[in-house]
């Protein structure tokens, strides 16, 4: 808009750069939306995992941009915050990250334990017996959840845990 077509709509020249920055800067996504990604059209955030036992994560996405640290653990759950080319922004259970290659991560979905001694459970209720109880930091593959418990197999043990002690799935997502 110039300064002519604001003094003839009667706009100032304050108010019509506020009016520009507030469209700019707003978010295309309208409540009770979901963002997908621009590259696979999928959900953003969402959850993955680590693919390979390291992985470099770098500043931008591309091979030239540097590398500020290395995650060095399989499985671990990562959340998908961006999308460019082959390249996805992700950050761990801390809000650490950057961007990492794709072939580095895997649709497998696991969570990290952030509740010392978590008890997995025969069935998804707290009442049900318990088959074996988790350190705080244990990776676990997430085989499906509910909207309260998810079923979490590690280290050969198997069973329903709360998801309220889980990251790595979303509090309101469902799968199996």
């Amino acid at each position: 808009m110039n300064t002519m077509t604001m003094r003839r709509c009667g706009i100032g020249v304050l108010a019509a750069l506020a009016v520009v920055f507030a469209t700019s800067f707003a978010s295309p996504v309208q409540a009770g939306e979901t963002e997908v990604g621009k590259v696979t059209n999928r959900p953003i955030p969402r959850f993955v995992s680590m693919k390979a036992s390291e992985g470099n994560v770098r500043r931008g996405p591309s091979l030239t941009h540097r590398i500020d640290w290395v995650f060095k653990r399989r499985d671990m759950p990562l959340r998908i915050t961006a999308e460019h080319g082959h390249w996805r922004r992700v950050e761990d259970r801390d809000g650490m990250g950057g961007w990492v290659h794709y072939s580095l991560l895997s649709g497998t979905r696991t969570a990290l334990v952030e509740k010392d001694m978590l008890t997995l459970h025969v069935r998804a209720d707290a009442k049900a017996p318990v088959m074996a109880a988790l350190e705080r930091g244990v990776v676990a593959r997430i085989s499906e959840c509910t909207l309260e418990w998810c079923y979490l197999r590690s280290g050969g043990y198997k069973g329903w845990a709360p998801k309220a002690r889980l990251w790595g799935v979303g509090a309101k997502e469902v799968f199996d």
